[in-house]
């Protein structure tokens, strides 16, 4: 039975998408010109709850259509970013079989879950335009995806720093909520472990 774990402040922290945004618009001053401006408004939005989900990330993603080049972009991100944003709690009892589900950006994800050497599934979004082209994969919907894609796998631990995880969490044998390296039983639940603490 594999083990689940979101990823934004999960296994890497901080949120890798916000953090690629800022790394982008450090390396190029004209996607800061033109970009900022309307990235900090749909953050401030995003925070009051004025902006969730597909909508959020429609518009933080815009930029991308005026990055040279994308994969070379997400390459040296993860290259400079990655030792210091994984968590060492997760490499440590990393194993082949766990499975990412991130409401995050795919194309983000995938290179450095490649090189990690684990599955992975996150939301769609195209890396040429910025736009999402499916279902924003975030609570009920992370779920769903799991199921879709790998059947009715049991899930023998599940890990996220968010309650909107709920339903990958009630999925699980045990679920953790994780603040940074340390991880408590999921509120509410019967049966979990105790504490494990770095």
């Amino acid at each position: 039975m594999p083990n689940v774990y979101d990823w934004d402040e999960t296994v890497v922290y901080p949120n890798s998408g916000v953090t690629f945004v800022a790394f982008c618009m450090w390396r190029h001053n004209e996607l800061l010109r033109r970009y900022m401006p309307h990235i900090s408004k749909e953050f401030f939005l995003h925070g009051i709850k004025a902006r969730r989900g597909k909508p959020f990330k429609a518009e933080l993603y815009t930029f991308m259509k005026d990055v040279p080049d994308w994969e070379e972009e997400v390459r040296l991100f993860w290259q400079l970013k990655a030792e210091q944003m994984l968590q060492p709690w997760y490499l440590e009892q990393k194993r082949p079989d766990d499975i990412i589900v991130s409401d995050s950006a795919e194309f983000l994800l995938r290179p450095i879950c490649e090189q990690l050497g684990v599955r992975m599934l996150a939301t769609p979004v195209d890396p040429v335009t910025g736009l999402l082209t499916g279902p924003d994969c975030h609570g009920p919907e992370k779920l769903r995806r799991l199921r879709q894609e790998f059947g009715p796998v049991e899930i023998e631990e599940f890990y996220s720093d968010s309650l909107h995880d709920a339903p990958l969490a009630n999925a699980a044998r045990r679920a953790f909520l994780v603040n940074k390296d340390e991880r408590l039983p999921w509120p509410k639940r019967k049966g979990n472990a105790m504490p494990h603490k770095k």
